[in-house]
């Protein structure tokens, strides 16, 4: 594993952030490398987002597409600075999901010429992924399958829930703070609609899977202490499964009004992904449960709360799953990747590659046990 972590903690090092687009191209840069030679390399470009689809050139009828993202959240500068203590490799990206990309293109580099498969490498995934995978999908890229590495600890995700970034906004008027009945205080009108949806999804206490509303930021146009704010608005992450009507399935504008009714504020949906779905009783799934059982792994299958690129896949009819190595605390700054999983994942994603019957998907095949464990 030497060569491997060798290559992850320079990975690691970079701070590969949406606003930092230089750094983005090198992470992609620095996994292109690892690859080596003797590849197709088709490169894209959307909204500065560089992305690449890697293949042996032959053929764009790709059985399996394994799909990793490069960028991170951002974090303090210490955070970039990779360190190994026992059996955990922590830094940004650590465990999301720069070993696991590294791991993804070692499998590759060598399978690639023997299977029908490509490599597809983004840098957007930690803000939507429209301008990434989304990007080469409406491009046409397609697979039969579609494996991606997020973190999962070798089980198999086949659902997770959707999400809407959506910022609430509201109006009032300014006045001297020492005259407070003078003005309208748009901050506390944001304020208190936030606490109204709040009502209709209270923040859990525990792992639920349901819909979730986090409150990321409040923000307003004023600078002044002594001065009535006349505009404010409201950052929130939504995340939700595909049982709630109220947002699977709905339109951007469907989904601010029902937000709208709700808080009394003017709601915009400014990100908006559907729920993710996997066939559980495919031929795939069965086999990559199997490459982890052999890997040492019991390869549950489970619901995940994280929104991931697979989305984009399923919106297009193509079946993917996530599957990952093991570690924690991502978007923290405890984040690390657990050592011990990355060499039976490796393992895992040869034996499965290997084992996949040739040509594209068929329906009717024979059904595996039963579906995703929910969290809740």
């Amino acid at each position: 594993m030497d060569h491997l972590l060798d290559q992850a903690c320079e990975l690691i090092a970079i701070p590969s952030t949406a606003d930092r687009p230089q750094d983005l191209q090198r992470a992609l840069d620095l996994v292109l490398a690892f690859v080596g030679p003797g590849f197709a390399v088709e490169r894209f470009e959307s909204n500065g987002k560089p992305s690449a689809l890697i293949h042996a050139g032959a053929t764009t009828d790709f059985r399996v597409i394994l799909n990793a993202h490069l960028d991170v959240v951002p974090a303090d500068d210490e955070q970039f600075v990779p360190r190994i203590d026992g059996d955990r490799l922590y830094g940004r990206g650590a465990h999301d999901m720069k070993v696991a990309a590294l791991v993804m293109a070692d499998v590759f580099r060598e399978l690639g010429h023997e299977l029908p498969i490509a490599l597809q490498l983004v840098t957007d995934e930690e803000v939507g992924g429209a301008d990434g995978t989304a990007h080469q999908v409406a491009s046409g890229v397609r697979g039969g399958f579609v494996v991606i590495g997020e973190q999962s600890g070798l089980q198999i995700v086949t659902e997770s829930r959707g999400l809407a970034h959506v910022r609430l906004t509201a109006t009032g008027r300014a006045a001297h703070a020492a005259y407070p009945w003078l003005g309208d205080n748009a901050l506390l009108k944001v304020a208190a609609g936030v606490e109204r949806l709040l009502r209709v999804h209270p923040v859990p206490d525990s792992d639920v899977w349901r819909t979730t509303v986090n409150v990321a930021r409040f923000d307003t146009a004023n600078r002044a202490v002594n001065q009535v704010p006349a505009e404010a608005s409201a950052w929130l992450d939504i995340r939700f499964p595909a049982e709630d009507a109220d947002f699977s399935g709905r339109t951007p504008e469907e989904i601010a009004a029902h937000l709208g009714g709700i808080t009394g504020l003017t709601a915009t949906v400014e990100a908006l992904g559907s729920p993710h779905h996997a066939d559980p009783g495919s031929v795939e799934v069965g086999l990559l449960r199997a490459a982890a059982q052999q890997a040492g792994f019991a390869g549950n299958l489970l619901a995940k709360h994280g929104a991931a690129d697979g989305r984009h896949y399923t919106a297009v009819g193509v079946d993917a799953v996530i599957f990952g190595p093991g570690g924690d605390g991502q978007h923290s700054a405890v984040e690390f990747a657990d050592l011990t999983t990355v060499t039976p994942y490796g393992k895992a994603l040869r034996s499965f590659l290997r084992a996949l019957p040739a040509g594209p998907r068929w329906p009717g095949a024979a059904s595996g046990p039963g579906g995703p464990v929910r969290p809740g």
